[in-house]
């Protein structure tokens, strides 16, 4: 995938479903490496990294509640 955003990371913040997901998506078809973020559904960002790694993506899911100031440590 190359795009306007290669060589470029973006953290997708819920991006294993809905907005957030396609949000992803999006992002990886400019040529983005995507941070799949998802709180509680592992298999939905799994998904999510599949589906950009099968367009030929770069992808890697991470869980976190990024509400909570100590999941970031």
């Amino acid at each position: 995938m190359a795009g306007a955003l290669d060589g470029q990371v973006a953290l997708v913040t819920g991006g294993s479903r809905g907005i957030g997901r396609a949000i992803a998506l999006e992002l990886a078809g400019q040529g983005a490496a995507v941070a799949v973020n998802y709180r509680a559904n592992a298999d939905a960002a799994a998904g999510v990294v599949s589906e950009i790694e099968g367009a030929g993506g770069s992808a890697r899911a991470y869980q976190a509640a990024v509400s909570a100031p100590a999941a970031g440590e």
